[in-house]
This record gives C-alpha cells, sequence and structure tokens, in this order.
C-alpha cells in the first residue's frame, strides 16, 4: 500500500465517509443476520461500523501488521480479527449469515484471483445469505492514486458475470461513481433468479462502462 492509499484510508474523513454515505446505504433494507465475515477491513473503518449491526463479526486481513493492530485496537468487542488469504479461506462451508467486501476486490491481482475470492465468499454464505461489496470505477484518477501498488479494477460486467457463474441470484449491481453489489446466495436449489432486474440493470452496465 502505497503512501496516498495508507493516509486516506486511516483518515476520519474517510472513516465519516465509509460510515454515513457509503454502508448506510448498501446496508439499507439488507438483513445481514448475527454472523458476519468481513473481508480485507485494513485500518478497520468499515469494522467500526458493522460490528454494531451483528452479534459477531468475523474480520479476515491478509496483512499481518493491518491484522495485528485492527486486533488489538478491537480486543474485548464482538470483533475477531483473522489473518488469512481471501482466495483460500479458512472457514468451513455456510459459516456466515453475511459477508461483505469494501474497496477491497481492487487490490486483488487479476481477474482469475478476484473469481476465487468471490467463489470463497460463496461458499462460506448460509443459504440465503447475502453478500455486500463496493468498489471503485476504472479511471487515470484512481490509477495515479494507486502508483506502486497493486491495482486492478474489476469491470463491472465481469462482477456480474462471475457471481452470476458462481450461483449467486438476486443481485443488484448500481453504478455511480463507484460501483455496489448486493448478491443472495440461494436459499434451497433451484430458487429462482428474478430475470427481470438483471435485464433491465445490464444495459445500463454496458453503457456505464464505456
Amino acid at each position: 500500500m502505497n503512501e496516498n492509499h495508507a493516509k486516506l484510508c486511516s483518515s476520519p474523513e474517510w472513516a465519516e465517509w465509509i460510515q454515513t454515505e457509503l454502508l448506510p446505504s448498501l446496508a439499507d433494507g439488507v438483513e445481514l443476520g448475527s454472523k458476519m465475515l468481513e473481508v480485507g477491513p485494513g485500518p478497520g473503518a468499515t469494522t467500526d461500523w458493522l460490528r454494531h449491526k451483528v452479534a459477531r463479526l468475523v474480520s479476515l486481513e491478509i496483512d499481518p501488521e493491518a491484522s495485528a493492530a485492527l486486533s488489538s485496537r478491537l480486543a474485548g468487542s464482538n470483533v475477531e480479527v483473522v489473518t488469512g488469504d481471501a482466495s483460500a479461506m479458512d472457514f468451513g462451508e455456510a459459516s456466515f449469515d453475511s459477508v461483505g467486501c469494501f474497496t477491497m476486490l481492487h487490490h486483488v491481482p487479476t481477474l482469475g484471483a478476484q473469481a476465487k475470492v468471490l467463489s470463497e465468499m460463496f461458499r462460506v454464505l448460509r443459504p440465503g445469505g447475502v453478500l455486500l461489496a463496493s468498489d471503485g470505477l476504472a479511471n487515470s484518477e484512481s490509477g495515479a492514486f494507486h502508483a506502486g501498488d497493486t491495482y486492478n479494477p474489476i469491470e463491472p460486467e465481469s462482477l456480474l458475470l462471475l457471481t452470476q457463474a458462481l450461483g449467486f441470484s438476486r443481485l443488484t449491481l448500481v453504478l455511480d461513481s463507484r460501483l455496489s453489489l448486493v448478491a443472495h446466495k440461494p436459499a434451497s436449489v433451484g430458487e429462482e433468479e428474478p430475470t427481470s432486474l438483471l435485464s433491465r440493470t445490464a444495459p445500463s452496465l454496458t453503457a456505464a462502462a464505456q
């Protein structure tokens, strides 16, 4: 993580935007359940908001230093911080009611690795569970900001296709200044997907990505 990125993610301004704008909008009307997995918490701006919405929050962080710092800061709370790789999670199937990843996928170096992360998220979700995700869209300003970092912004079409291929249903993908996704793991085999929602969304995805 370069200096620009490190400063932004640990700033009060970033935490305020995450906690007052991004997460409340994304989670509005979504049932998170009692046990949630957060992937890639970094300094914990999202963690501080999410932990008040569920009984138990597990935060999976690949960087040992960031993981240790967050674990120390939230010791004694309802948060368990685990050091590990999101593409090969050490959790059992159907372990969580919900999974969240926020401004994290663009740090995963390849589309194949992003697919593995999403596959693991699907695996550890219980049937009927929900995935919440948000990330930035590719642009020159963001690319310059991430100079020296791993920077691989996921295209909206790729995210939509990957989540569908993995088996997620009831997908809502919203594009404005960034992309936001709400996707569910089917509660039962053969659960029907609301294709009308996807058909309305898909044309706008193509236009927004051009």
